[in-house]
């Protein structure tokens, strides 16, 4: 589906994608009207998502990041869409991502320190629905965290 032109566009978008138009075509080796649309093209075939900012959140102050391995009780019907619907209204989850196998779902959250940490999982985090085993995982150190992809 992606030919080299569209390859070069995306490597180059990747790695500044704050850059102006006009340069990431030159750096692509395409006109500006090119890569106009040719990005259009990508949005429409669903390739190209959108471009975002990438906030720090450690530099607002957010020390704490936690990943909740959660499995839910399956006996209920909607138990998993119903968690799903009440984990996405907690502004501290940042990520939801869903398994098949023991473990249903994992949770990335963050808290300012371990006093916010600690009243978000009794007040928010253990109220949500349907909840039969969770496990919290403290994160030390993120050694790789690259969103690039190998184009």
């Amino acid at each position: 589906m992606l030919d080299d032109t569209d390859r070069r566009i995306l490597r180059q978008l990747q790695s500044t994608p704050e850059g102006r138009a006009a340069e990431i075509a030159e750096r692509a080796g395409v006109t500006p009207a090119t890569y106009g649309r040719r990005i259009e093209r990508l949005r429409a075939a669903g390739i190209l998502r959108g471009v975002r900012g990438v906030i720090d959140w450690q530099a607002l102050g957010y020390a704490v990041e936690v990943s909740l391995r959660v499995t839910l009780d399956k006996t209920q019907p909607r138990a998993f869409d119903a968690f799903i619907e009440a984990a996405r209204a907690v502004p501290e989850v940042l990520e939801i991502q869903t398994f098949l196998g023991q473990v249903d779902a994992r949770l990335s959250v963050i808290a300012r320190d371990m006093a916010h940490y600690q009243q978000l999982y009794r007040d928010r985090l253990l109220t949500l629905p349907h909840i039969a085993d969770i496990e919290a995982l403290m994160h030390v150190a993120r050694v790789k965290a690259n969103e690039t992809l190998p184009l």
